[in-house]
């Protein structure tokens, strides 16, 4: 190779056969701009670069600017060397390597970086998608409230994916739930009466078919209740649906501005991605709020009933489940007010083998069936005879031991009777504080062919009390060492103490005491009924049937 003044230099000396056959393309300068060398391939790439010809005449300016920021290394400059310089030469990215020459000239080496930015880039939109993916799984499965998938899944497609974001739900006449959100904004709910066929694919996609290609949607066509207040023109509309477990979970619509980019397939593909993940929690939402309705409703005729006084009878409950986090369990009670005027109203206490979901059916048959016999209220052995064969004549093995009790006000005391079917017998606690035991006894329900039972009689004197447990506060274990029954001779001493107490707080000071006694550890279902004579005198003057005709 030849300077421009014709003198041999070390370029000259390492010769053109050098660096012409070099891979990439090379091109050597002084610092005074001028061209000393061009390889083919450089040549190639650079049709202008002449030896002679002006860096700034021959090059892409950002090369020419590099070559003349330049300067001469000195010694103590350390190892690092010029600057990696890049720039674009016909549409290619090229990295310019610079090497600076004792002598002052500057050896360029041109890197065609174009293909290897292209992939770090596709690979950084990737990573950037996964991430964004796997936020909003985290966001969408972290709560079974339908409301908070909807709002989560238009947020996050109006923060990543578009301009403004709707999620249109399954159709409710004709007025289907929207939730709409601007960027950087707060989804907004609306129920419109909207016809889906207007927006082109998104009664389709409501439907669960798949997505119509964005370019077959013209936004200038798309009517107004599509675009977010303060939206303004649509530039570019994605429909697509929003797939859940079997049945579709609605449409996600994505808008972005007339003066901003379209999407592009790749983002098409990526919002169906995304539509996939958000059907899928809303889709698991609603299926959760749609069973947790259905055993709200099952769970309300399970529930124990709010006791009050009943024709002049005072009547208290109170039950506490096995398990603190479950609302029903096997220990059931019902108070059925008289049907006819002066006829005892019927209390029923019940106890069921077993506990969980299983005995909680079963509390639901013996409560309807015992409904059913209220005719027979009268005769407290053939209500049990009849319900012991419809238990017996079901496909259930477990059995039930019950307290009937028929309660009616005369003058001022309360007569009752009694009969237990396998169950504890009632404890009646005097004015005095003296706790008497129920006579009555009986054989269980739904056990064998044959129930026997005995009725007790019984009166109760105004401020007195009889009251219907079940065995889950006697043989509760607790105390000191959490293994000491509860008995009954505590239950009798608590009762003594709560002589001439009103009916509900009876039942607090019971539950209250059994708590304490079983602490934090395992118990059974309990139950407890209190009937109670109240202290008042009846009204002669008021002949009525309500609970007003007593005066306290």
């Amino acid at each position: 190779m030849v300077s421009t003044t014709g003198a041999t230099t070390d370029v000259d000396t390492r010769g053109g056969s050098l660096w012409s056959k070099a891979p990439y393309p090379v091109l050597i300068a002084d610092l005074q701009g001028a061209i000393v060398l061009v390889n083919e391939a450089a040549g190639a790439l650079l049709p202008k670069a002449r030896p002679g010809v002006r860096m700034a005449d021959a090059v892409p300016s950002w090369l020419a600017s590099a070559h003349a920021a330049l300067r001469v290394p000195r010694q103590d400059d350390g190892g690092d060397g010029p600057a990696v310089r890049c720039g674009t030469v016909d549409d290619r990215l090229f990295e310019a390597h610079p090497t600076v020459e004792d002598g002052g000239t500057v050896l360029w080496w041109l890197v065609d970086a174009t293909d290897r930015r292209l992939a770090e880039e596709a690979l950084r939109k990737e990573r950037a998608r996964t991430a964004f993916l796997g936020k909003a799984s985290n966001l969408l499965l972290s709560s079974l409230n339908l409301d908070r998938c909807t709002h989560v899944t238009a947020q996050m497609a109006a923060e990543h994916l578009a301009d403004a974001a709707l999620v249109v739900a399954p159709m409710r006449g004709n007025r289907p739930p929207i939730v709409s959100c601007l960027r950087d904004g707060t989804p907004v709910e609306s129920s419109a009466a909207v016809d889906p066929e207007t927006v082109p694919g998104l009664a389709e996609a409501l439907q669960g078919f798949p997505p119509v290609p964005t370019r077959w949607v013209e936004p200038s066509t798309v009517p107004d209740w599509v675009l977010p207040e303060g939206f303004g023109p649509a530039g570019s509309i994605v429909v697509t649906p929003l797939p859940g477990h079997g049945v579709p979970a609605g449409a996600l619509i994505l808008l972005r501005r007339a003066d901003g980019e379209g999407f592009t397939p790749e983002e098409e593909v990526f919002a169906r991605l995304f539509a996939a993940r958000a059907g899928a929690a809303m889709s698991a939402a609603r299926l959760y709020a749609d069973q947790s309705a259905i055993t709200d409703v099952l769970m309300r005729e399970l529930l124990p009933p709010a006791l009050h006084q009943v024709s002049g009878v005072d009547f208290a409950g109170g039950y506490r489940p096995s398990e603190d986090h479950e609302r029903i369990g096997g220990d059931f009670y019902d108070v059925h007010p008289a049907i006819a005027d002066g006829a005892p109203s019927l209390v029923v206490l019940g106890d069921v083998c077993g506990k969980g979901l299983e005995a909680a059916v079963l509390t639901g048959k013996i409560r309807n069936t015992l409904h059913a016999l209220l005719p027979l209220a009268d005769d407290h052995q053939r209500m049990l005879g009849l319900l012991n064969m419809a238990l017996l004549n079901s496909h259930h093995t477990r059995f039930a031991t019950l307290v009937l009790a028929s309660a009616v006000r005369d003058g001022g005391s309360v007569r009752m009777r009694v009969t237990s079917a396998g169950h504890p017998a009632p404890l009646v606690v005097r004015a005095t504080g003296e706790v008497e035991e129920a006579d009555t006894r009986g054989t269980l329900i739904g056990a064998i062919p044959e129930v026997r039972a005995e009725t007790a009689e019984l009166s109760l004197a105004p401020g007195e009390t009889c009251v219907l447990y079940t065995d889950g506060f006697t043989e509760a274990r607790g105390g000191p060492m959490g293994d000491v029954m509860f008995g009954e001779e505590r239950l009798r001493r608590v009762l003594t103490e709560c002589a001439g107490m009103p009916a509900e707080s009876i039942v607090e000071r019971v539950q209250m005491v059994a708590a304490h006694w079983v602490g934090k550890g395992r118990h059974d279902d309990m139950a407890v009924v209190v009937v109670s004579a109240p202290r008042n005198h009846h009204l002669s003057a008021v002949n009525g049937h309500t609970r007003g005709r007593f005066t306290a």
